[in-house]
């Protein structure tokens, strides 16, 4: 018997079978687990001293679900498959489970830890479902939230045990429950102690160990009614189909047909049911975006939190003390990030009450989770005892890492850099929290140059799960390393670029604001770009986050980086806005109006600012002017060196700034649309637009010898050199 699953049968001719998959903190679904454990079901149903079976793991966790990698890493080779050999590769669960519950003997499943995708499908399958007794413990099918369905029967056994109107929710947004209310719903039959786990299960086993479930007896029924002709089952999923389709616009195609799965499935005997379930995750499977999905936000993210591109020579930096110049809104997340991560903070500004108001932020957002049941008041006040407001540099004392996120104005940063340096131990790290400044010229204003390094931190800085690090010419590996530390340390994902003005992210957001702003001094009307936006899939339109940002702070921005250029700064509605006193959200009013009750409507006074074309562009072309700037900012910054990996690019893009995650970030999109057809479109819209759509010339070189931006032959970016 192979040791992923082992045996045992107890003298009442109960045979446990427990999973245990060599070398993994958790069972997975895969060739490795499922061959064993088939093999070792088809013992137990073909030997005659068997009288009952116990499913149940020797791990923390039952199953958390298949291997992610596997599909995410392009490993299953589907291109010269046909459709029928797709959904029979992809059935290989439901067939087996299916088989299990109709063998003739009863199973029942001991829970002892999460059970995640098909791992509660294989619960779901089982006749007597027992779980031990700890809030910790999740059961789920988190399937929808990386573009796919669930395919091992969850999507037909789920609702046939607890109605479609409490499964929904489960299956369509990827929810997760704890035991007791998995109970409550009539997910699981008990819950009981870890101890007595295996004894519930053999108990049920002996008492009654009934191998039939209840859709397969006659006259059973959905609870809550399935059919066209029940008027709540109609409706709910016509609402929710509805709902879908407002959300997403089409580009996410797994909510839709989960939807259409549960319509047709639930009319149906199981076995045909099963069918149609398959055919749709056959569908998912040839479609790019589960892929991307998985790709960027599971793999990518995974490695990237694991810090998997870190220098391996230099040591592992922990982080007990930290100073945070600037106590305004980014410096307070920053802060707030690092004391809820146990982190002691130092926090400095211009006086005590800039600094108490910095602390103050941290304390409010606190008193918010603990009115929401997510803290407690003694979380709260040990968080807020690790930050330490401050007036005087002489307060920062002994730590591991500085970091200055004062106003974005070289003058204002050359003035602390030059402090901190004097007041921080040798050597101490001095990280710099800008969005365009390039880190090689700030570095000079300090004593460290190769100590020095920047730390872009997003909006709110301790709630967005990105952080921008960027080396300098002269930043060394050590320094690299450990700001990567500091980030995992926050529990938050870095990302690495070569510096530049602008670095990535801001660079990357800028194409698309400009894109949109470019639209909009052309007289396309507002309402057409931001809806352009939001059906491309960015989760806001361009003018409603220049109003989030700040028509200000994009204004004074916009100030510094042309001067940093050298160049005249030309705002265009932007200053006219800012100009007439229109500072965005938080002055209640700039490309929108905004109510008390954070309702907000476009400005209708934009239309005496700007012309009006008469023949307005299709929406279709409005989405790719959108599009396209992005993939031709993404592709420049390639070609320049500034992105050292493409991964980098696509996970900044998606975590940092709203690029669709469908598409799996740019480099992603462009692989998935084909590298000649982007030559081709940013071509076309090159020669009408201008040159945000101009494409550097490696790109023309990908498309010439076919090359892409993932997989075996993907192309080399001139920066990766510098980033190793």
């Amino acid at each position: 018997m192979n040791e992923a699953v082992t045996t045992t049968t107890d003298a009442d001719g109960i045979r446990v079978i427990t999973m245990d998959l060599p070398g993994e903190k958790m069972n997975t679904l895969g060739p490795a687990l499922t061959d064993p454990l088939e093999a070792a079901l088809h013992a137990a149903m073909d030997d005659e001293a068997v009288k009952g079976i116990v499913l149940t793991s020797a791990k923390d966790s039952f199953v958390a679900g298949g291997d992610l990698k596997q599909i995410g890493g392009g490993g299953y080779g589907l291109g010269d498959m046909t459709p029928a050999e797709v959904v029979h590769l992809f059935s290989y669960l439901s067939r087996l489970l299916r088989w299990m519950e109709t063998a003739g003997k009863p199973v029942a499943c001991a829970i002892n830890g999460m059970a995640l995708g098909g791992g509660l499908e294989i619960a779901l399958a089982c006749h007597y479902r027992v779980v031990a007794d700890d809030p910790r413990i999740q059961l789920g099918l988190p399937e929808s939230m990386v573009g796919l369905m669930p395919g091992g029967g969850g999507t037909q056994r789920l609702p046939r045990l607890i109605g479609l109107r409490e499964a929904l929710p489960l299956i369509m947004q990827g929810k997760s429950i704890a035991p007791q209310q998995a109970l409550k719903l009539g997910m699981v039959d008990a819950v009981v102690p870890a101890s007595e786990l295996i004894d519930a299960a053999k108990d049920w086993l002996r008492d009654k160990g009934d191998p039939v479930q209840p859709w397969d007896r006659k006259g059973f029924k959905v609870p809550g009614g399935a059919g066209t002709l029940d008027a709540d089952f109609r409706n709910t999923i016509m609402i929710s189909t509805v709902m879908t389709q407002g959300s997403s616009f089409g580009n996410y195609p797994a909510p839709q047909k989960i939807l259409a799965a549960l319509y047709e499935g639930l009319q149906l005997p199981m076995d045909k049911a099963l069918g149609v379930e398959a055919k749709y995750l056959a569908q998912l499977m040839l479609d790019p975006v589960a892929g991307n999905l998985i790709r960027t936000m599971f793999i990518n993210k995974g490695k990237a939190d694991k810090l998997a591109a870190r220098p391996a020579d230099v040591p592992k930096q922990q982080f007990t003390r930290i100073a945070v110049v600037g106590a305004g809104t980014m410096g307070a997340g920053i802060a707030f990030a690092a004391a809820r991560a146990g982190i002691e903070v130092v926090l400095i500004d211009r006086d005590m009450a800039a600094a108490q108001k910095g602390k103050a932020y941290a304390q409010k957002r606190l008193a918010r989770d603990v009115e929401k049941g997510r803290a407690d008041t003694a979380k709260m006040e040990r968080v807020l005892a690790r930050i330490h407001p401050a007036d005087n540099y002489d307060d920062i004392g002994d730590v591991q890492l500085a970091i200055e996120s004062v106003f974005e104005d070289r003058h204002v940063k050359r003035d602390v850099i030059a402090r901190l340096s004097a007041a921080l131990p040798a050597g101490v790290p001095i990280g710099s929290n800008t969005s365009g400044l390039p880190i090689t010229s700030l570095a000079d204003y300090s004593d460290r140059p190769e100590r020095f390094i920047g730390l872009h931190f997003f909006s709110p800085a301790d709630r967005m799960p990105l952080v921008e690090i960027i080396r300098g010419e002269r930043t060394d590996a050590a320094c690299w390393a450990q700001a990567l530390d500091f980030v995992q340390a926050l529990r938050k994902t870095p990302i690495t670029v070569n510096d530049g003005p602008g670095f990535f992210t801001s660079r990357f957001i800028g194409s698309f604001i400009s894109a949109s702003l470019q639209m909009l001094d052309e007289g396309i009307t507002p309402a057409l770009i931001e809806n352009g936006a939001r059906m491309v899939g960015m989760p806001m339109g361009a003018l409603a986050i220049s109003d989030a940002i700040g028509l200000d702070v994009s204004y004074h921005a916009g100030h510094a980086q042309a001067k940093e250029r050298g160049e005249e700064p030309t705002l265009g509605v932007i200053g006219q806005l800012y100009e007439a006193g229109r500072h965005g959200m938080k002055n209640g009013k700039g490309f929108f109006d905004y109510d008390e009750h954070g309702g907000k409507r476009l400005w209708a006074g934009l239309g005496e600012l700007l012309p009006t074309l008469d023949a307005q562009p299709t929406i279709e072309e409005v989405k790719q002017r959108i599009l396209y700037a992005q993939l031709a900012e993404g592709a420049r910054c390639f070609a320049q060196g500034v992105l050292p990996d493409v991964i980098d690019g696509d996970l900044g893009a998606t975590l940092g700034v709203g690029f669709p995650a469908y598409l799996g970030g740019p480099f992603a999109a462009m692989d998935t649309i084909g590298i000649a057809k982007v030559v081709a479109t940013c071509d076309r819209l090159h020669e009408a637009y201008g040159a945000l759509y101009v494409l550097p010339a490696i790109v023309r070189d990908m498309a010439r010898d076919g090359r892409t931006f993932h997989g075996p032959d993907a192309a080399s970016s001139p920066g990766q050199l510098q980033a190793a």
